[in-house]
């Protein structure tokens, strides 16, 4: 994937968009459903990005390093998806994290520790119908580094909120993949026309070694 960030869209004049957020006091990291489905090539969720784990497993251990909290999100739901309504329903692929079922599993390399807040969900944000909100501002967070699986599902989902709940969303551009580079780079542009700073992995490293 590459270039992963940034993208050149000559077409599209962001001239009133596109600030740049200064990070705050206290961020915390967010692997957004870096689990089994999406990168074993027999699941129907499959995208093909092996480099996403590695950059993953490279932004967690930063973070720990630098002691900045790390929360994970996780899709789960009742089998058949009683619990998972409309979305559920639209994307027969979801079932493969009905309970019980293997690929809901953590990625090999990735998985919380004891320490870490555990989010499960049924929506594509991981704030919708969890408690991370709270959890975040139990541990004073002001801004989310958000990274994981896919671009433009639950990683926009979630920095879109972490926006409209006044945190100061940074997306990691490496750390986060999708099925086509079109697609994960329109939603690159997009989250940072109007939502969050899109910065790369080696820039928010940098950053939390500060």
């Amino acid at each position: 994937m590459a270039p992963v960030w940034p993208i050149s869209v000559t077409a599209v004049a962001v001239s009133d968009f596109d600030n740049e957020l200064a990070w705050g006091e206290s961020p915390g990291l967010l692997v957004v459903d870096m689990c089994r489905a999406y990168f074993e090539a027999d699941s129907p969720l499959f995208i093909d990005r092996p480099a996403v784990v590695d950059a993953n497993i490279r932004l967690v251990q930063a973070s720990r390093d630098a002691g900045v909290p790390v929360f994970w999100s996780r899709v789960e739901f009742v089998p058949g998806g009683v619990d998972g309504g409309v979305f559920y329903r639209k994307v027969g692929a979801l079932s493969v994290f009905d309970h019980g079922g293997p690929l809901g599993e953590w990625v090999p390399g990735l998985a919380p520790r004891d320490e870490d807040v555990v989010v499960t969900k049924q929506a594509a944000s991981s704030f919708f119908g969890t408690d991370l909100d709270a959890a975040l501002r139990t541990s004073g967070i002001d801004t989310l580094l958000v990274s994981g699986v896919s671009t433009s599902g639950c990683v926009r989902a979630t920095a879109l909120d972490a926006c409209q709940y006044n945190y100061v969303p940074v997306v990691v551009a490496e750390a986060c993949g999708d099925r086509t580079d079109a697609v994960h780079d329109a939603s690159l542009f997009d989250l940072s026309a109007k939502y969050a700073n899109v910065e790369s992995i080696d820039d928010v490293v940098e950053q939390l070694g500060s």
